[in-house]
C-alpha cells in the first residue's frame, strides 16, 4: 500500500513538473516579436549593404552608391553586379543578398559592368577605363576571375554582353548624348576580340519619344543621354532595352527595340518607357537588367537615385517583369511599397504588390534630438545643370514621414539615447516596417567590413505601455535601408525607433516607413477623370476630382486597354502633367486613389488620339 502510494505521488509530481514546463515553453511573450529571419516580401530599394564611393574622398564627401545593376541567373543563384563595388552580390531567392569579396577582381571596381553565362562559365565586361578584356570564372563565390588577355580594341561604356542560344556572343555598349548604341559579334574562341566592325543601331529621338528628353520630370533642353543596353530573348525575339534620358533624374527609365537578330535592323517598341517610376518615395527606374528566376518568372532591376551627397548617388530598385505576347513590361506600380518574393506563389506574378499600405505619411514625428549649425558636406554641381537642386535644409523630425528620401531628421550625435517616435493618429494593423537610413557628412570609404546598425524598435497603442516589435540589438548586419516584415502583425498607433549603434557621427533617417492597414473605408474612385492631349503630343494634361481621405493617386496608362503598363505614384495633388508620350501613338488612361486603407476602384478608361 505504502509503495503504490508513493508511487502516485511520484507520477503526480511528474505530472505537475511537465504541466510546468509544457506551460512555461507554450506561454507566449507578448511585450516581444520573434524576430524573423526568413521574409516574404522585399520593398525597395533593395536592401544590401551598398559600397561607399571614393571619387570625391579628397573633398572630404562620403556617401553610398549602387547603380547599373547587372543580374543573372547562374545554377540557380542570383549574382548582381554594381557599378563600382569593389566585388558583388550573390542571392539564392532574391531576398538575402551576400557580398562576396572576390580574390581578384577589378582595382577600381567595375564601371556599369556586363555579365553573362557562357558554356558554364560567367564571363564579366567592366574595366573602368572602358579598355578591358573580358574575364571570367567557373567559381563566382570564390572569385578567383581569370583574364582572357585580349584588350578588346574599342573604347567601350556602359556594356552588355549576350550570349545566344547557339552560343555566339555579342556586345551592345554606349553611355553618350552625341553617339549611337552600337554593337558587334565577339569570338569567344579568340580571346573575345571582335569579329568585325561596330555596328550602329539607334540613336535618341527625344523629339518624338517624351520620355527620353533630358532633366527633372524630362523639362531640360539638355541633349539626353543614351546608355545602359540590355539584351533579352523571349520566344525568338530579340529585346534590347536603352536607358534615358540621365541617371540622377527621377524620369531615368528603360526603353526596348526589338529585332528579329541580335544585330538587328531593331524597330522602336509603340509602348515605351518599359520601366519608368517618376513619382513616389524613390523614382527613377533606368539602366537595368532583366533576369529569369528559379520559377520561370521575370524581374527586372534597375538604378533609382538619390543625388543628395552626389549627383551619383543612387540605389537599386527590384520589380516584376515579363512579356505579354510580344509586349515586354516592368511593372513599377506602388514599386517602393512591400511587394511579395519569387518563391511566393501567385497566380499573377506581374501583381506582387502585397497591399500593404504606408501608414506613416505626413504623420507627427517627434525625437529627443535634432542637429544645427553644423554644415552638409556634398558634392553640389546644381549650377552644372547635372544636379538635383538641393532642398532647404531642414533637419526636424517631420521629414521622416514626408515620403522624400532626398530629405531626413539628423540627430546632434549618434548615442544610444537617442529615439524617434511616430504617431499613427489611429490604431492600424502594422506588417512590416523601412528604415532608410542617410550618410550625414560621413567619413566613410570602400567596404570596411565592421558596418552594422543595431536597434530596437517599440510599438504601443496608447503612448503608454510599450512592447517590442523587433530586437536588432545584436545585428551585425550593414542596413542602410533595414526592411524588416513581422513574424505576425500587430496593432499599433505609436512606433518608436530606439538608436543603440550605427557606424556615423551622426544618427540620419530619410525616412521612417511603417507598412500595414488601416481600420475604415478605403477612398472613393476620383471622379471626373480627364485626359486631354496637349498641342505638343508628347504631353497630356490629367486632372480628377479629389476623394475624399485619399492620401495619392496612382495613373496608369498604355496603349492598349488591357496593357496599362506605366504608371505614377502622387501624393496629395490631384493633377498631373504626363510628359512621356509618344507623338504618333493612342494611348488610355486610368487613375485610382490610395491611403493606409487600401485602394479604390479603378476609374473608367480615358483615351486620347
Amino acid at each position: 500500500m505504502k509503495v503504490r502510494r508513493s508511487i502516485m505521488s511520484m507520477l503526480f509530481i511528474l505530472l505537475i513538473m511537465t504541466s510546468c514546463t509544457t506551460k512555461k515553453d507554450d506561454t507566449p511573450v507578448p511585450e516581444k516579436q520573434t524576430k524573423k529571419t526568413e521574409f516574404d516580401t522585399y520593398c525597395n530599394p533593395v536592401d544590401i549593404d551598398y559600397s561607399y564611393m571614393s571619387h570625391y574622398a579628397y573633398r572630404g564627401v562620403s556617401y553610398r552608391s549602387g547603380a547599373d545593376p547587372a543580374v543573372i541567373n547562374y545554377k540557380g543563384k542570383f549574382y548582381m553586379f554594381v557599378t563600382r563595388s569593389h566585388g558583388y552580390w550573390v542571392s539564392d531567392d532574391m531576398s538575402h543578398w551576400k557580398f562576396i569579396k572576390p580574390q581578384s577582381w577589378y582595382f577600381n571596381g567595375s564601371n556599369a559592368p556586363a555579365a553573362a553565362v557562357l558554356n558554364d562559365e560567367i564571363i564579366v565586361l567592366g574595366d573602368p577605363s572602358g579598355h578591358g578584356a573580358v574575364i571570367k570564372t567557373n567559381n563566382p563565390e570564390l572569385g578567383d576571375w581569370q583574364t582572357t588577355y585580349s584588350v578588346i580594341p574599342i573604347s567601350i561604356q556602359d556594356p552588355d554582353l549576350f550570349v545566344d542560344d547557339n552560343g555566339k556572343v555579342y556586345l551592345y555598349e554606349e553611355s553618350s548624348n552625341l553617339y549611337p548604341l552600337r554593337a558587334v559579334e565577339l569570338d569567344p574562341n579568340n580571346h573575345f576580340v571582335p569579329k568585325e566592325e561596330q555596328k550602329d543601331l539607334f540613336k535618341l529621338h527625344p523629339d518624338q519619344h517624351g520620355w527620353e528628353r533630358f532633366g527633372q520630370d524630362h523639362k531640360s533642353d539638355i541633349d539626353p543621354y543614351l546608355e545602359g543596353p540590355w539584351m533579352s530573348k523571349h520566344n525568338g525575339k530579340y529585346y534590347l532595352e536603352y536607358s534615358a534620358p540621365g541617371t540622377q533624374w527621377n524620369v531615368y527609365a528603360d526603353g526596348v527595340y526589338t529585332s528579329d537578330s541580335p544585330l538587328g535592323p531593331f524597330e522602336y517598341a509603340p509602348y515605351n518607357p518599359i520601366s519608368y517610376k517618376p513619382g513616389g518615395f524613390l523614382t527613377g527606374a533606368g539602366h537595368g537588367s532583366t533576369v529569369k528566376d528559379n520559377q520561370g518568372h521575370y524581374w527586372h532591376f534597375a538604378s533609382m537615385p538619390i543625388s543628395v551627397n552626389y549627383k551619383f548617388e543612387r540605389r537599386i530598385g527590384m520589380f516584376p517583369a515579363g512579356f505579354e505576347d510580344d509586349q515586354m513590361y516592368v511593372n513599377t506600380a506602388y514599386g517602393d511599397y512591400p511587394h511579395y518574393l519569387p518563391h511566393v506563389e501567385l497566380e499573377d506574378n506581374k501583381n506582387r504588390f502585397t497591399g500593404w499600405m504606408l501608414l506613416t505619411y505626413k504623420k507627427p514625428a517627434t525625437s529627443n534630438s535634432t542637429i544645427s549649425g553644423v554644415e552638409r558636406k556634398v558634392v553640389d554641381e546644381s549650377d552644372t545643370g547635372f544636379m538635383l537642386e538641393q532642398e532647404e535644409p531642414n533637419y526636424s523630425a517631420a521629414m521622416v514621414t514626408d515620403e522624400n528620401i532626398r530629405t531626413y531628421w539628423v540627430a546632434e550625435n549618434s548615442s544610444d539615447s537617442l529615439y524617434l517616435q511616430v504617431d499613427l493618429e489611429k490604431e492600424m494593423t502594422v506588417n512590416a516596417v523601412q528604415l532608410n537610413f542617410q550618410d550625414f557628412n560621413s567619413n566613410i570609404f570602400g567596404r570596411p567590413d565592421t558596418l552594422k546598425y543595431q536597434f530596437t524598435i517599440d510599438y504601443s497603442t496608447d503612448g503608454k505601455n510599450w512592447s517590442t516589435m523587433f530586437d536588432y540589438s545584436k545585428n551585425e548586419r550593414d542596413q542602410p535601408h533595414a526592411y524588416i516584415e513581422l513574424e505576425e502583425p500587430v496593432e499599433a498607433r505609436y512606433v518608436r525607433y530606439n538608436n543603440l549603434h550605427i557606424p556615423h557621427k551622426y544618427l540620419a533617417i530619410s525616412d521612417f516607413r511603417v507598412f500595414g492597414k488601416g481600420h475604415e473605408a478605403v477612398p472613393a474612385t476620383p471622379a471626373n477623370f480627364k485626359a486631354n492631349r496637349q498641342e505638343d503630343r508628347r504631353n497630356a494634361n490629367l486632372t480628377w476630382e479629389p476623394s475624399d481621405s485619399a492620401i495619392g493617386y496612382v495613373v496608369y496608362w498604355g496603349i492598349r486597354k488591357d496593357r496599362l503598363n506605366n504608371s505614377v505614384m502622387i501624393y496629395e495633388k490631384n493633377a498631373y502633367e504626363l510628359r512621356a508620350l509618344n507623338t504618333n501613338q493612342k494611348y488610355y488612361y486610368q487613375v485610382e486613389a490610395f491611403s493606409e486603407n487600401g485602394t479604390s476602384e479603378k476609374s473608367p478608361i480615358l483615351e486620347t488620339e
